[in-house]
């Protein structure tokens, strides 16, 4: 049975970064903007203090559910008929993006002429592969310091298994203003994308009709864990790869690699990646970097019986000085490389493919 709602009334003590005062402890909280609107010194608001109240990893902060001072007007009126979040609190309308590419209802949503027959998808098995399988697709920088190619169309697809909201995630941010990724599709029930999608299918679907060459599919920031075989988020990729396997997309996977989380679970590969690889029920490639330690090499070979190997370089030097994050739960590049070589090294796999 679930638990309930932990909300507390609190005051807005600063808009930027947000800090909210409860009961007298200031406390740093975080809006989506997109559905409560603008959060101002004074407000009035009600929070969901769950996150820091349980010290959980992912969530240092707490969530604004409702602005009283402001938040009662409602938005603008909208024709949309399709919601998500349905049934909840937090229910709030949506332009399905599979009925807009369906009916080629705006530029911004058109092919352009452009179509993949056979697009590329990688799974990612956390947030924090997105940058870095990005950054790696685009291509080497031309000159040090410099952009990488933008040769292909790769975009995000956002799925379940970590944070929901569309608009969380800083690294999606800066990947679109670089330009290293073309698109962010938010696929229910994860919301608050460029472009929303009812289901995954249809997120991956669109993807290929709106033209992208790869598809970058994976969850958002923070990750569910039960520290149980199956309770955690990373479950999420054997879904995404499954229906991009359904669709016929080139199905990768990134595999989650690390030489030095302290949980044991997760170090070499990790039992995330083993469990999907265990239970997917087709042949999908699995990328590995090309230095990665013996041991992990085996490893992996092992768990991934009955699927494609494939060796690639990763250039976790030229990462580093990209600018991009650089940190994975608190631990940084140099005292894990491994953990971004998998992406980078997935990433650069899907060079060529479109």
């Amino acid at each position: 049975m679930s638990g309930r709602l932990r909300l507390r009334r609190g005051v807005v003590v600063a808009a930027d970064p947000l800090t909210v005062d409860v009961d007298g402890e200031r406390r740093a909280a975080w809006a989506d903007t997109g559905l409560l609107g603008e959060m101002r010194e004074g407000d009035e608001v009600v929070v969901n203090v769950a996150a820091i109240d349980l010290g959980l990893d992912s969530g240092g902060f707490d969530v604004v559910h409702v602005n009283l001072s402001r938040g009662l007007d409602g938005g603008a009126a909208v024709d949309e008929h399709v919601i998500k979040l349905n049934y909840t609190s937090l229910q709030h309308p949506v332009a399905p993006v599979e009925a807009l590419v369906d009916e080629g209802a705006s530029r911004e949503t058109s092919t352009s002429g452009r179509k993949t027959a056979k697009p590329a998808a990688l799974v990612l098995p956390l947030h924090g592969h997105l940058a870095p399988a990005a950054w790696a697709a685009a291509g080497p920088a031309p000159e040090p310091g410099g952009e990488p190619e933008r040769g292909m169309r790769v975009g995000y697809v956002q799925t379940q298994g970590g944070a929901l909201p569309g608009s969380l995630s800083r690294d999606v941010v800066e990947l679109r203003d670089r330009g290293l990724i073309c698109g962010h599709i938010t696929a229910a029930p994860a919301y608050g994308g460029e472009l929303e999608a009812i289901s995954l299918t249809g997120a991956l679907d669109a993807a290929r009709r709106l033209g992208w060459d790869a598809v970058l599919v994976g969850p958002g920031p923070g990750i569910i864990g039960s520290d149980s075989e199956f309770g955690h988020g990373g479950m999420a990729a054997l879904d995404n790869a499954h229906a991009a396997m359904a669709l016929g997309f080139e199905t990768s996977i990134s595999p989650r690699l690390s030489g030095s989380d302290p949980r044991e679970r997760h170090r070499s590969v990790s039992h995330h990646t083993h469990t999907v690889l265990e239970l997917l029920l087709a042949q999908a490639r699995v990328v590995v970097p090309d230095d990665a330690p013996e041991e992990v090499v085996a490893e992996l070979e092992q768990a991934a019986r009955g699927h494609r190997l494939t060796t690639v370089a990763a250039d976790v030097e030229g990462y580093a000085g990209s600018g991009l994050p650089t940190t994975t739960m608190g631990r940084s590049l140099e005292e894990d490389p491994l953990f971004f070589a998998a992406p980078l090294a997935a990433g650069a796999s899907l060079r060529g493919k479109g």
